[in-house]
């Protein structure tokens, strides 16, 4: 097999992605299965719809038309703002989408109107994490010119939170959204499909008892694919975090000084791991090079197996210690992934991703 490759266990998959929608459907809440960080690899939307997920959430919308032409029937939902320069391919190919701008709306309408359709909107309201959403005092003034279209059917209202500044769902914030939710459906007679309360930065509230309320809807990806929250990364019982792992060719191994020597300046790669600064002499320990880097992964968002420790990255090297493990040219390691990680990993043209059923492994469309 070719290395590096993303080795991809669709039963694990499975597993989680059933798990988790038995758990919340338990709460009267529905799952969108986001599968942007695989470009909307159609074997994991198949295996995710397999398992009771019952709609498909991506943030392009080239995926989404890629997965219309694959043969996908369900609600496909673009969680991203459309842009205004795409909304007629928005209308012809995404059931719904999140919106926040009232010229994009419009222009949506406007779409529609021409092609026949009738587009969902998810409107999405700002509740402290300060990425996408009006404020809540502009709601039901945006809502009112929703209904006011014709073309467009107004589905619910939603909130993003814990991707741009870390903001956790809580039982203020949750009650707000569910708050602001009644509160539409009383001014203007209806009754809303959708109250989504987020991602899955939403789970480990819900776990602890949190109340949905008017929650009803949630758009999941990491915890799905990687069975992690992303909050604080830790793993969300009952579920497989290496049901997609990385693995990576070793092309060097020898033993070296433990620090580097001469005069230390500034990498290309600020951000990614380096060789610490360590007191007293330098030592030899067991070092490798394995053929990975910044250029198809977030080096940072490697979990190493045990007795490996990640010393450096650069553009196509991973630089790792393994005094637990002697490791020889043309060994392979396997590594589990942060959601930044498998998301870079999946776009790298360079890394294969192959699908993985026990010890059979059969190629995917990119798999060599």
């Amino acid at each position: 097999m070719s290395a590096p490759r993303l080795e991809i266990n669709l039963q694990k998959l499975h597993h989680n992605a059933r798990t988790l929608v038995k758990r919340l459907a338990g709460q009267g809440i529905a799952v969108t299965g986001v599968s942007k960080a695989t470009l909307g690899m159609f074997e994991i939307v198949h295996t995710w719809l397999g398992a009771g997920v019952g709609s498909i959430g991506e943030s392009r919308i080239e995926t989404i038309e890629a997965l219309v032409r694959s043969g996908i029937t369900v609600p496909l939902l673009l969680v991203r703002s459309p842009m205004l320069s795409q909304v007629e391919r928005v209308v012809a190919s995404a059931s719904i989408s999140c919106n926040t701008d009232l010229g994009v709306l419009n222009a949506l309408a406007a779409a529609a109107k021409q092609q026949g359709r009738r587009h969902g909107v998810l409107l999405m309201v700002e509740l402290g994490d300060l990425r996408e959403g009006i404020l809540p005092a502009d709601l039901e003034s945006v809502a009112q010119q929703i209904l006011a279209m014709a073309n467009l059917q107004l589905m619910g209202i939603g909130t993003n939170l814990g991707c741009q500044n870390g903001i956790a769902p809580d039982a203020q914030n949750m009650g707000d959204l569910s708050r602001l939710t009644t509160a539409l459906e009383q001014r203007f007679h209806l009754t809303l499909p959708w109250c989504s309360g987020g991602n899955s930065a939403n789970l480990p509230w819900l776990a602890a008892g949190g109340d949905p309320a008017r929650i009803n809807h949630l758009r999941l990806g990491e915890a799905l694919l990687l069975g992690r929250e992303p909050l604080h990364r830790t793993a969300i019982p009952g579920l497989h975090t290496d049901a997609i792992s990385l693995v990576a060719e070793v092309i060097e191994a020898t033993h070296k000084p433990s620090q580097p020597w001469g005069e230390r300046g500034r990498t290309s790669f600020e951000g990614s791991p380096s060789a610490p600064r360590r007191e007293g002499s330098s030592q030899r320990v067991q070092r490798a090079l394995l053929a990975l880097g910044e250029q198809d992964v977030d080096p940072a968002g490697l979990i190493p197996p045990r007795g490996t420790v990640i010393r450096g990255a650069s553009s196509d090297h991973l630089v790792v210690e393994s005094p637990g493990q002697l490791l020889a040219v043309g060994d392979e390691q396997r590594y589990e992934l942060s959601y930044s990680a498998l998301l870079r990993a999946m776009t790298s043209p360079f890394v294969d991703r192959c699908l993985v059923d026990g010890s059979i492994i059969a190629p995917s469309a990119r798999c060599r």
